[in-house]
């Protein structure tokens, strides 16, 4: 299991991961930050079963931290560096 920070960055144009902020992975996804539709978007944007990935704090917050089971460290790297 890997625990992640991910930086969330609702309505964006182009949806996707990769990058970096603040030490934090950042997601971008379309939907809207209204009703949790972004964190369920951004939760959703990891390749894996939507079961291996646990919020673990920042419901309500642009920086979420997470936990993915299954995950591969070296991966969450190379994310990190697009």
């Amino acid at each position: 299991m890997v625990r992640i920070t991910v930086q969330v960055r609702a309505g964006s144009a182009r949806p996707g991961v990769g990058g970096e902020h603040d030490g934090a992975l950042v997601v971008r996804v379309s939907a809207q930050a209204v009703g949790g539709r972004a964190t369920a978007a951004a939760l959703a944007a990891f390749a894996v079963r939507r079961d291996a990935v646990t919020l673990v704090a920042g419901a309500s917050s642009r920086t979420k931290i997470v936990d993915v089971a299954g995950a591969d460290p070296a991966l969450l790297d190379r994310l990190l560096e697009l």
